[in-house]
């Protein structure tokens, strides 16, 4: 794991830098594991990121932006009550653990100076935020409930006293000398970056392999030195966070690491580092789950349609044997004195053959022969009008299959905002059930909100990613002029730039965010069409963010997300 206990200090000294002696001026809990408290210190408003996801606990500074719930939840509201206002006097990690406390000092309703303790454990899916009243120990609320049905060793249940998780019995790494490294580790049994994590507190398996790397060939030398040249870059605050891109997986970590081999790019603070690493990830997760059942809706029709097309497809290849029906009919029509009741086929010239062949006619033993030449007639008038209304249902099971597709791909790049819209689509196309009938007479639509980006030179450059906001920028908010983006042939956002004669290179850029926020995201050399949004039209009937469109030009760009966040416009 990344966020070990070495990390756990480097970030605790990094808060401390930026918070300490600051004020708590605003609480928010964006979502069910995560709370966000603005903290103004040093004249600046500092946003303390507080999660306790099970895949991505962790605590730091952010510059993200988080949509707030209509009504907070009931452990926000208790933060308001209790610290919002108030001096955040110190924080200090528990014994190189992954458990930061934050001492929180003020006063009450009444005036009296009251002292609290806001409690962050980062252990994976057993991770919590916890409120603590420090005088009487005793837990004032906690993001997540624990009883001892659960944990035996301690429950965190309001009204009951603060218990720190299991003391490991391990040495602390930032104590420890060359000859202590010596002592805990058995060179005879192998194994050494497993019994580095066994025996010093903090230590992950992340650094220990990189001990081990760091060593050489390993040793009772050349391991204690490398674990303590390490453990003092750290100490020293010698780092450089850093993000290593590997074929497979990201990794962040306080500096480079020699075992993972990869591309790495440094940043200047940890937070700005698990900002970028975040980025997207703890909210495609949370989309994910909200969009579980309209995801499997969507994929459902998808394949309901392409079924559909299949079977319609070989329906539209019998009728188009509508032509030998008419033919077997007039051929028996001319040869009705050679055909008798009873006769499973006969055999006739085929005058339409040039070659002059004759053709074997398959014949009802049942019916006369007239009626067989009928019922070739009939077959053929049928066939024939099949062809106009099977080709018609394919068009339509195509056209379905596309919007599918192109939901999809918004809910890929969805946020939990974006995932509503869609979800709305969705009920007004009967789709999906609305989930509880909801008083509406006197809600007022609201605008869709659009992601905004600038390129380099300063030009604004709007994204809409799903359907309400495509047709909303598209048909609504964009200029005649301005110049409308979207991936050639390919599901994809629509992009809009706002300018009526943009640089080559913002046309580029915009190109490469209509790619980015497309299908074809994991693709090189995507083609992207633009033209004026005067050329952009929507067909009569059309689903909703179809349009269709003329006069473009193509550019090819492969899509950069390093380059996103750069053209990201700050809120």
């Amino acid at each position: 794991m990344s966020f070990d206990g070495l990390f756990t200090k480097a970030m605790v000294e990094e808060l401390s830098r930026l918070l300490k002696g600051g004020r708590i001026s605003k609480i928010h809990q964006p979502y069910k594991n995560e709370v966000i408290i603005t903290i103004r210190a040093g004249g600046v408003n500092h946003k303390l990121l507080l999660s306790a996801h099970p895949s991505y606990a962790r605590a730091q500074l952010t510059t993200e932006v988080y949509a707030n719930p209509s009504e907070p939840p009931m452990f926000c509201m208790l933060l308001r009550k209790h610290i919002e206002g108030h001096i955040l006097e110190n924080l200090y990690q528990i014994d190189n653990d992954r458990i930061i406390i934050f001492e929180i000092k003020g006063r009450n309703e009444i005036g009296d100076i009251t002292c609290k303790q806001l409690i962050i454990e980062i252990m994976g899916r057993h991770s919590n935020i916890v409120l603590v009243d420090k005088v009487r120990n005793l837990i004032l609320d906690s993001i997540k409930h624990i009883s001892f049905a659960v944990n035996s060793h301690r429950a965190i249940l309001p009204g009951q006293p603060y218990i720190c998780p299991p003391a490991q019995d391990k040495q602390n790494p930032f104590f420890a000398s060359e000859e202590d490294v010596v002592r805990k580790l058995d060179f005879n049994a192998g194994k050494l970056d497993k019994q580095l994590v066994e025996h010093f507190a903090g230590i992950s398996p992340l650094f220990a392999k990189e001990v081990l790397v760091s060593a050489g060939l390993a040793n009772h030398t050349t391991v204690p030195a490398a674990f303590t040249r390490l453990i003092a870059r750290i100490e020293e605050d010698k780092l450089s966070p850093a993000i290593m891109t590997t074929s497979d997986k990201e990794i962040f970590y306080l500096f480079p690491l020699e075992h993972v081999k990869g591309e790495v790019k440094l940043f200047s603070s940890l937070s700005e580092m698990l900002d970028r690493f975040y980025f997207g990830k703890a909210e495609r997760d949370r989309v994910k789950q909200q969009g579980h059942d309209i995801e499997r809706l969507m994929m459902n029709e998808k394949e309901k349609n392409e079924k559909k097309i299949e079977k319609l497809e070989a329906t539209l290849k019998e009728a188009e044997e509508a032509e030998q029906f008419q033919r077997y009919g007039e051929l028996l029509t001319a040869n009705l004195y050679a055909v008798k009741k009873g006769m499973k086929e006969i055999e006739v010239l085929d005058y339409y053959d040039e070659s002059g062949r004759t053709v074997i006619i398959p014949l009802d033993p049942r019916k006369t022969p007239a009626e067989n030449a009928q019922k070739y007639f009939s077959k053929y008038q049928k066939a024939k009008n099949a062809i106009s209304i099977v080709s018609e249902q394919i068009a339509h099971a195509k056209e379905e299959v596309l919007y599918f597709d192109s939901l999809l791909q918004q809910v890929s790049s969805a946020s939990p905002k974006d995932l509503q819209e869609i979800r709305e689509e969705l009920i007004e196309g009967g789709y999906l059930r609305e989930r509880h009938k909801r008083n509406n007479r006197n809600k007022q639509p609201t605008k869709p909100v659009l992601d905004q980006f600038q390129s380099f030179d300063h030009t604004d450059i709007l994204v809409g990613k799903n359907n309400k906001q495509n047709d909303y920028l598209t048909h609504k908010l964009a200029a005649r002029d301005e110049i409308w983006l979207h991936t050639k042939d390919i599901p994809g956002s629509h992009v809009v730039i706002r300018s009526k004669q943009p640089s080559d290179q913002t046309i580029k850029e915009a190109a490469m965010l209509a790619a980015y926020f497309s299908k074809a995201r994991n693709s090189s050399s995507v083609p992207v069409d633009y033209t004026k949004v005067r050329h952009v039209k929507k067909p009569n009937g059309a689903k909703p963010g179809f349009v269709v469109y003329e006069q473009q030009q193509t550019v090819y760009v492969t899509p950069d997300e390093e380059l996103v966040l750069k053209l990201k416009k700050s809120p």
